[in-house]
Parts: C-alpha cells; structure tokens; sequence
C-alpha cells in the first residue's frame, strides 16, 4: 500500500492495528467519535467481531468502542506494510 492510500477500518484483521486517516460520516457521526477520542492520527486496533462480523470492538487511546458496519467501512485508516 503507497503513503497515500487507506483501506476503510472493517478490513483489519483481528489484532491488526493503523491510523486513522479520515471519516467519511456525516459531522454529527464524526463528532461523537471525536469526542470518545477517535481522531485522526489516532491509532486503533481490531480487537473483535461479533459473529456475523458487525459490529467490530476497536481499541483506541485505551477506551473501547463497537461501531456499527456502516460506521466501520466510513472510517479510513492507513494500516502499515508487514
């Protein structure tokens, strides 16, 4: 992946972590997950799936937050080469 391309955040595999780059949200959606500390430059990693894979738990800034699939997919994040 180049420096300049994202993937949207429900692509991370379990324990994978990346930096949020954008959220593609309506500003009321963007706001309230700034507020709860998820901004851009935030990194945040998978921590699971409910079993029909939404919604994801991320870890952020020590705080867990599940999003919804449409929330997940609107996030982009550069996630780092192996």
């Amino acid at each position: 992946m180049d420096a300049d391309e994202t993937a949207s955040l429900d692509l991370l595999r379990i324990g994978q972590s990346a930096r949020v780059a954008r959220m593609d949200l309506k500003p009321m959606e963007a706001q309230r997950l700034m507020e709860m500390g998820l901004t851009v430059g935030t990194r945040v990693t998978l921590i699971r799936r409910a079993p029909l894979r939404y919604p994801v738990v991320i870890q952020a800034r020590g705080s867990q937050l599940s999003l919804r699939k449409t929330v997940a997919r609107s996030i982009r994040v550069h996630i780092p080469e192996a």
